[in-house]
């Protein structure tokens, strides 16, 4: 069992949102909408994991801890790399808390954490390719989010950063033929000069991104061909539509001005809070329905098992002995 001395709190810094994004953008053609959910609030979950995980291997280096990075299963997602300590894998599982209220909890008592169940999807524990050695880590990030018009002004208006993005519907991120989708052409209707990212995959299923200076009201070719497209991304709100043309699929793709979402995170810091390997985690933990309201979450999408924060292991005495195990190499 741990208490709130176990708990391991890490600063967070902008470049960790910049990596999260540049991950999370990576991932859209191989992403998957659950029922309900919307493409946006996913996205900046992903941006917040991944910029959990960087925060993690930082932390590590900056403690001289050793570790290795390797390559992650399931195959599905091939950009994903696991963090090893001690040759045992280390599956981070991270909560961005995003409510004010809860922010002020947590930074007031860090042992209200102690209380929130330590989650995993039960879809994710039943993946084949995890050994019972593997180990869970858990982790809580403290940020905030502009995702409404109104705070994504106030945001901008503040000269605060933010990445707009527009996610591809499935027939451009996840075509059904694999062929080269043309030149693809861009048009404006804004009175304003726009610069304009696109996103995709290439022939070899690698990411792909072309950035496009789109004058106002004129129409700019792409010519290296995309074998899909997975996101546009402009650097400031616009006031007018963008449209995007393939001549393999027959119906422009037209972007109204709302059509955009800020991925952006704007995190505080990171608790690291303990460890359980996969073998005792399946032991001990119990199903948490659908719907339920956690710490994490006013509603639970999906099936999750989970064990109590307390109950896990101490991350100190992880450290202690990867340390040891390394020495004595």
């Amino acid at each position: 069992m741990i208490n709130s001395s176990n708990l391991i709190r890490l600063p967070y810094t902008p470049d960790l949102t910049e990596g999260g994004i540049a991950y999370a953008l990576r991932t859209l053609s191989n992403s998957f909408e659950r029922k309900g959910s919307r493409p946006y609030d996913r996205i900046r979950r992903v941006v917040a994991e991944a910029a959990v995980e960087l925060a993690f291997r930082r932390y590590l280096s900056q403690q001289e801890i050793p570790f290795e990075v390797i390559s992650a299963s399931p195959f599905t997602d091939p950009d994903k790399y696991n963090v090893s300590l001690g040759g045992h894998r280390c599956d981070i599982k991270s909560f961005l808390i995003s409510h004010r209220d809860q922010i002020s909890q947590m930074r007031n008592d860090p042992s209200v954490i102690l209380n929130a169940p330590a989650l995993v999807p039960s879809d994710h524990h039943s993946m084949d390719g995890y050994s019972d050695h593997d180990l869970y880590l858990f982790a809580f990030l403290s940020g905030v989010i502009a995702a409404s018009q109104n705070d994504l002004k106030k945001v901008i208006e503040m000269n605060k950063p933010h990445y707009l993005v527009h996610v591809m519907p499935d027939e451009w991120r996840k075509p059904l033929k694999w062929n080269p989708l043309g030149p693809l052409v861009l048009k404006s209707e804004s009175d304003a000069d726009m610069l304009v990212e696109v996103s995709g995959q290439d022939e070899a299923r690698g990411f792909s991104t072309r950035v496009a200076n789109l004058p106002a009201q004129k129409r700019v070719t792409l010519e290296n061909p995309f074998y899909s497209v997975t996101a546009v991304h402009i650097k400031n709100m616009p006031s007018a539509r963008l449209g995007i043309l393939s001549s393999v699929i027959k119906e422009a793709h037209v972007i109204s001005a709302l059509d955009w979402g800020n991925i952006w995170v704007y995190g505080m810091d990171i608790t690291l809070a303990g460890f359980i390997s996969r073998g005792e985690f399946r032991q001990r933990a119990k199903f948490i329905a659908p719907n339920s309201r956690v710490f994490q979450y006013d509603h639970t999408k999906t099936k999750n098992l989970a064990v109590a924060v307390s109950n896990l292991n101490s991350l100190q005495d992880l450290f202690a002995r990867v340390q040891k195990w390394s020495a004595s190499a």
